[in-house]
């Protein structure tokens, strides 16, 4: 097994192992042991260091893996490792001396609504740091073929952590507030970690010298600043609203059901890591029919997966919540709302990989902008009016909004179409089986009735697919998972 392989592997199992220990940690541990308000301020604490931390890196992370391998001797390769890690000082002593300066108005404005928040405002900036840092460090082991150790500890370690503080509260080793802080003290012990971690690799030789090429690098970082930027706005921004119009409790309830959506985007990532470079080459060889196939096939195979987790977790929703306290399960049509845009994102296939793959990928970094720009304006209409459903609505309309933006634009531009017929019928298979399961549950415990269910719509749901064969592939993987288990008998 070559070592790309080799480590993919071991990275989708830890991406997994961290999901899982997230997901427990979400759903059963910290509502009823950190409580409302407090998990409520950790989240947004954490969204808003995520949602500042590509300006703190300045894109650096994609830069090095994007330049590194250009670098011809050892001595370019020891300047550009130098820059990559002292260039973002610049900026985050900028960006310190200014938050320093308007500091009072920015304490106003984030605080008016909770000031609990007001004591813990430095905070974001540490951990957004850190996080910053991190990435940097991580892309250093990266570019040198060591992935895993990074993916570890940004995906089990800090939950990890985090859950053994979260025991600390309930045997009351620690307080809600310790907690707070020991979270910007694991961030920033997995920075150092991470650091350590990628000197011993690669044994820095620090020196203050500017790239020869670093008109290309700063143009490309850049765009990466953007992108990163629009990215985690859209993943955080709205919690950051919520802040600014609503106690922050509802942000705790607001996180625990966006978690339980995001469940139905997990699938993509596996295929991504697989697709993109398919894609990236299909593309280069201007293979435009092949291309097309690819499309189709991503997107009627993700839709089939996505939109099995999705059925599994919308008809065991009401369940799933009766084992949370009472005041999170206003939480469920957030699920809904929010689960239903990941569904239609996923049902573009590999849409990203061709845009990002074309010349047109500056364009589409822009529609992000606006993208952001529609969420702010549609979270300032809706969450007055409707709270937290209405962030989940805002986000619904305005991902909806830039999905079809993109589909539009690769249709226009590239000529490619991502939907078939088999596309409604999965669709309708989806909502027939959805109508089925829903409305009635076993009387049992609430996680015996949930298995008993996913049971027996994972029977329907496969036979129904196969049946009608929605999916070839799919159907392909099947017949061979059937005829192993006659053959083994």
């Amino acid at each position: 097994m070559g070592i790309v392989l080799n480590q993919s592997f071991k990275n989708t199992i830890i991406t997994y192992i961290g999901f899982g220990i997230g997901g427990i940690s979400t759903l059963f541990l910290f509502p009823p042991i950190l409580g409302k308000t407090f998990y409520g301020l950790s989240n947004y604490i954490l969204s808003c260091a995520n949602v500042i931390m590509p300006l703190f890196a300045i894109g650096m992370q994609n830069t090095l893996v994007k330049f590194y391998s250009q670098c011809k001797s050892e001595k370019e390769r020891n300047e550009f490792l130098s820059f990559t890690v002292l260039f973002p000082i610049l900026l985050i002593v900028l960006i310190i001396l200014i938050g320093l300066c308007f500091y009072d108005e920015i304490s106003f404005f984030v605080t008016k609504k909770n000031p609990i928040v007001k004591d813990f405002i430095w905070l974001i900036p540490v951990i957004g740091i850190c996080m910053a840092y991190f990435e940097i460090f991580y892309a250093w082991a990266r570019v040198h073929m060591y992935s895993v150790f990074g993916n570890f500890i940004k995906e089990v370690g800090l939950r990890l952590f985090s859950l053994i503080a979260l025991f600390g509260i309930y045997f009351k080793w620690i307080t809600a507030v310790d907690f707070i802080y020991l979270t910007a003290g694991i961030y920033l012990v997995a920075f150092l970690v991470t650091m350590f971690y990628a000197f011993r690799i690669k044994k820095p030789v620090f020196q203050f010298t500017i790239p020869h090429n670093v008109k290309s690098i700063l143009e490309y970082t850049s765009y990466i600043i953007l992108s990163g930027s629009v990215a985690n706005l859209l993943l955080d921004g709205d919690k950051i609203m919520l802040n600014q119009y609503m106690k922050i409790e509802n942000i705790a309830f607001y996180s625990v059901a966006t978690y339980i959506a995001l469940v139905i985007s997990v699938p993509s990532r596996a295929m991504h890591q697989i697709v993109y470079p398919i894609t990236a080459k299909l593309m280069h060889d201007n293979k435009h029919d092949e291309l097309n196939d690819l499309y189709k096939k991503t997107s009627i195979n993700l839709q089939i997966v996505g939109g099995f987790v999705m059925l599994c977790i919308f008809v065991n929703i009401d369940q799933l919540y009766e084992m949370m306290p009472a005041e999170y399960r206003g939480g469920i049509v957030v699920v809904f709302m929010i689960g239903l845009s990941k569904y239609f994102d996923l049902i573009l296939g590999n849409n990203n990989a061709i845009i990002f793959n074309s010349k047109y990928y500056r364009a589409v970094l822009f529609l992000g902008v606006g993208l952001v720009i529609l969420t702010v304006i549609l979270n300032m209409i809706f969450i007055p009016l409707l709270g937290i459903i209405g962030s989940a609505i805002a986000t619904l309309l305005s991902i909806t909004c830039y999905s079809i933006a993109k589909l539009l634009f690769v249709v226009k531009r590239m000529h490619l179409y991502p939907f078939t017929k088999e596309t409604l019928h999965s669709i309708a298979i989806t909502f027939v089986v959805f109508l089925m399961f829903y409305f009635w549950k076993f009387p049992v415990n609430p996680i015996i009735g949930i298995c008993l269910k996913s049971i027996l719509v994972t029977i329907v749901y496969v036979i129904v697919n196969y049946k009608f064969v929605v999916s070839p592939e799919i159907n392909q993987t099947l017949d061979k998972v059937l005829f192993k288990l006659k053959s083994s008998k």
